[in-house]
């Protein structure tokens, strides 16, 4: 499981966003805006937070191995979440975001499957996976 660890860390620590420099000499943020207004973007990043404190609920039930913790924590960020996303909200949203967004919500749900009966091993290399798509979505997309 140590070696399933270092791999998930080596994978956030190797994503960079590509240099650019605005004409003020501050670096341009070269993601696509999602453009949300101030009520839309406050419900939106709820749901980031959600999901980030899913990811965190998942790797403790791993490292405990307490199997109905990652199911828990999991199936809080899966379909659930998707279909409660207002159409406000969802209507505003690139296809290129939805690509991304709707695996990830169901390999969230596929964790809560995985978690009766994978080893420990198998479900953190299923919570990189599962990282691997987040850093994907904030790598292209900004909340602003």
């Amino acid at each position: 499981m140590t070696r399933l660890f270092a791999y998930l860390l080596a994978g956030l620590l190797s994503v960079s966003l590509p240099a650019a420099s605005a004409e003020n000499g501050q670096p341009a943020d070269p993601r696509t805006s999602l453009g949300l207004n101030p009520a839309e973007r406050a419900q939106f990043l709820s749901e980031m937070r959600q999901m980030l404190g899913s990811i965190q609920g998942i790797l403790q039930g791993i490292s405990s191995e307490d199997r109905e913790m990652i199911a828990k924590y999991a199936s809080l960020s899966g379909n659930r979440m998707a279909r409660a996303t207002p159409d406000s909200v969802r209507n505003r949203l690139p296809q290129a975001f939805k690509d991304i967004g709707g695996p990830t919500h169901m390999l969230f749900e596929e964790l809560v499957i995985r978690a009766e009966t994978d080893d420990m091993d198998m479900l953190l290399g299923q919570t990189a996976t599962l990282m691997n798509q987040c850093m994907n979505c904030h790598t292209q997309f900004r909340a602003d």
